[in-house]
């Protein structure tokens, strides 16, 4: 489990990327529609930072040849990327937000926050 942030430290539409440590890539987290998810920050294209990207909705544009990823599945969306990105899980304990490297998510299943605090 690798803590991320306060919950209120990620607004609505923003992104922050995570050093998960020497086994695992960086993971970019992001928070969009009530909900945070998060997915390896690398393009499945070419080495690019997806946490740099452009946050549409449940979507990620990377910034370097605009591949579109579903944060939900990881999966790509349109050329030039043709493999997925690996999702992670997330959860919320006490305002602070968690990613879980070696687990993956359950697409359609993000962590959804409340007014006081987030929910699973």
């Amino acid at each position: 489990m690798i803590p991320v942030c306060r919950i209120e430290d990620l607004p609505e539409g923003e992104s922050v990327r995570v050093e998960a440590g020497d086994a695992t890539a960086a993971i970019a987290v992001f928070h969009t529609g009530g909900a945070f998810y998060a997915i390896d920050d690398t393009c499945s294209h070419q080495d690019a930072s997806l946490s740099d990207g452009w946050l549409e909705g449940c979507y990620v544009e990377c910034p370097l040849h605009a591949a579109l990823f579903d944060l939900r599945s990881g999966r790509p969306t349109c050329l030039p990327a043709r493999r997925p990105v690996t999702t992670h899980a997330v959860t919320v304990v006490d305002g602070m937000l968690y990613v879980h490297p070696s687990v993956t998510a359950v697409p359609g299943d993000p962590v959804r926050t409340a007014p006081e605090e987030a929910v699973a």
